[in-house]
């Protein structure tokens, strides 16, 4: 017979709610001091850093023990996918043949709270050995591994949010901003863009908002275009045929010289079946051309209230395609 599982009872706190949320903020507010800190600390250290990291001609080795480590992981993994090639070097297994990880032409990068983990003395030493320059983060300024850095940053003095000082909090926060500038700046010198980014992040939510909308707008007998002389019978007969809730008017050059809406056909009620669709039409209407990412589309259909736009060919102004704030859903942009 399976056994059935009780759930514990709730654990009601003597300290109450307000006193909880009070030592929640008290941790975010001293966390964030402690970054202002650190922004008003950077220096000539931190583009010698940079630079090296521009500079590398094979890997970004970056390391770290324990929390650090944890950090150390997550920095290597923004590098690459920022195009600075990056690894994550665990320093215990490092002493276990993982060394062969590090070879000349890298950059290590090493992170360490209290600059003396015994766990680095061997990579940074293979790193000295290999002529493998160091930039050594810590928090302690006369830290041995500095002494080995060919490049050293410093944290500044902040306490941690841990109430006995211990736990690494503060600590880590900051060496995760750290490591976020390092590889933003690094970025930045590349010069690369949404478009450069874009081959290193195919799936997920960002391959989604960085799909061009070419992907996905719908195209030919789907787009649902009428000439300016259309009378609004045959206008509507379209916009029902396409589910879109708006129709496209082009001129004799093809071109889109405006759309009509659900909202334009109430506002035509009175003379709509006389009318032709020159005359209910909204001009100069909003649209976007072929290589604009899905959240730009996204983000200017919210700008401007609408659920379509018209694609276009650039400055000829013809109708390429269409996409519909049902397209983003589907793709997850929205």
């Amino acid at each position: 017979m399976a056994l059935g599982l009780v759930r514990p009872p709730l654990r009601h706190d003597p300290i109450g709610g307000p006193e909880l949320l009070r030592r929640g903020r008290e941790v975010v507010q001293l966390e964030a001091a402690a970054l202002a800190l650190l922004a008003e600390s950077l220096d000539d250290s931190f583009v010698a850093a940079v630079s090296l990291l521009l500079d590398v001609q094979g890997r970004i080795v970056v390391t770290g023990m324990g929390k650090s480590g944890h950090i150390a992981r997550k920095i290597a993994a923004t590098l690459a996918s920022t195009r600075s090639p990056a690894i994550f070097v665990h320093p215990a297994e490092a002493s276990h043949g993982d060394l062969g990880m590090l070879v000349p032409g890298d950059v290590l990068l090493a992170f360490t709270n209290s600059g003396g983990t015994p766990e680095l003395r061997s990579i940074v030493a293979h790193a000295q050995a290999l002529a493998v320059p160091v930039i050594g983060v810590t928090s302690r300024r006369d830290a041995p591994v500095l002494r080995n850095a060919d490049v050293q940053i410093v944290l500044p003095p902040a306490r941690e949010a841990c109430p006995a000082n211990i736990a690494p909090t503060t600590s880590t926060v900051l060496m995760l901003a750290l490591g976020d500038a390092l590889a933003m700046a690094a970025m930045h010198a590349r010069g690369i863009s949404r478009d450069g980014l874009q081959a290193l992040h195919p799936g997920g939510t960002i391959g989604q908002r960085l799909t061009r909308v070419t992907a996905i707008m719908h195209v030919g007998e789907q787009l649902p275009l009428v000439q300016r002389t259309a009378p609004m019978r045959e206008v509507i007969l379209r916009m029902t045929s396409t589910s879109f809730g708006v129709a496209g008017v082009v001129d004799e050059a093809g071109r889109l010289a405006g759309v009509i809406t659900d909202g334009d056909l109430r506002r035509h009620i009175d003379d709509l079946m006389d009318a032709t669709a020159a005359e209910v039409m909204t001009t100069d209407p909003v649209t976007v051309s072929a290589d604009t990412f899905a959240e730009d589309c996204v983000a200017l259909m919210e700008q401007c209230r609408i659920t379509s736009l018209f694609v276009t060919d650039g400055d000829a102004g013809r109708p390429v395609g269409l996409v519909h704030v049902h397209d983003f859903l589907r793709l997850g942009t929205v």
